[in-house]
């Protein structure tokens, strides 16, 4: 059976200032790419394109560059269906 609805990209939102090295993607197998964007927190719109990457071992994304977040910032993870 399958969910009336389900959201094909993983939101990060965040409360404080942080530098993320890397993301967890459940459910995601490796190998498959993602790509990365910049959202406006409170509407969900896509306001930038920062990067591609590669899923690893265990859902792991190791990001090719490190996102910088203030307190309220978000991206979004989507990766491409194949």
């Amino acid at each position: 059976m399958f969910p009336l609805y389900h959201e094909q990209h993983f939101t990060f939102r965040f409360g404080d200032d942080r530098v993320i090295p890397r993301i967890h993607l459940e459910g995601i197998k490796a190998g498959h790419q993602v790509s990365i964007f910049k959202i406006d927190a409170s509407t969900g719109e896509r306001l930038q394109f920062l990067m591609k990457s590669i899923v690893g071992e265990g859902g792991w994304v190791e990001l090719p560059e490190e996102i910088v977040v203030r307190a309220g910032d978000a991206f979004i993870a989507v990766p491409l269906v194949c």
